[in-house]
């Protein structure tokens, strides 16, 4: 019995205090953010909508090189675990999987649809061009502005 006293610690040292949650309210995030690794762009991608499963939106997102995150890589996320998913060792959170892929492809990829997108604009613009009569010429104005009050 002597031991047990030697061993213990008095009360006015060991306080409780020290394990106590903060006591300021924080809305809780729908998805958490994932720890990034260096060299990849991470993304929730829907593997199920009101438990209805959607192969193909995830099928085309592996086809473009996303990749399932493993558990083991985000070891926060484990008590986040839906224990009836059909991804068991990687992280699913409300229909939602977690991937990653090389930043270079997500540079590639911002690239491709960056062209698509001018190559749309220009025929538009090639289109309405087309349209103009040297009598009555269209007038085309490549940018905007917008202003507030009265101005001076």
């Amino acid at each position: 019995m002597a031991e047990m006293k030697e061993n213990r610690i008095p009360r006015e040292i060991a306080t409780r205090a020290e394990f106590e949650r903060p006591k300021q309210w924080a809305q809780p995030e729908l998805l958490p953010e994932p720890d990034k690794e260096p060299g990849y762009n991470y993304r929730w991608i829907r593997v199920s909508t009101l438990n209805n499963a959607d192969p193909r939106n995830l099928s085309a997102k592996l086809r473009e090189g996303w990749e399932p995150v493993a558990i083991e890589e985000q070891p926060k996320f484990r008590l986040l675990a839906d224990p009836n998913s059909r991804f068991k060792d990687n992280v699913e959170v409300g229909g939602l999987l977690l991937c990653k892929t090389p930043t270079e492809f997500v540079d590639q990829r911002n690239s491709h649809f960056a062209q698509v997108t001018q190559a749309q604009a220009d025929a538009v613009d090639n289109s309405f061009m087309r349209q103009s009569d040297a009598r009555m010429p269209l007038f085309q104005e490549r940018k905007s502005s917008s202003s507030f009050g009265k101005g001076t």
